[in-house]
């Protein structure tokens, strides 16, 4: 068995009443903290979740993955 998180950085979505997406003036200044210049959205994170699942990762445990975009580079 194995055991890995996936530690998502700003994603556009509802969470927090979808501030991070609504709020123009903070997804600009998130996204200007990111090294892809851009928030996440909920495709980025399933690609990322997705890609523990499949047989190739299986000699992966314990890990902590950051899907952030680069954040704070």
């Amino acid at each position: 068995m194995s055991v890995n998180v996936v530690a998502a950085g700003a994603i556009e979505t509802d969470f927090g009443g979808g501030v991070v997406r609504d709020v123009v003036r903070l997804n600009q200044y998130i996204a200007s903290q990111t090294g892809m210049s851009r928030l996440g959205l909920p495709n980025d994170i399933g690609g990322a979740i997705s890609s523990l699942l499949v047989g190739e990762m299986g000699w992966m445990t314990g890990q902590r993955i950051e899907a952030s975009g680069g954040m704070f580079l």
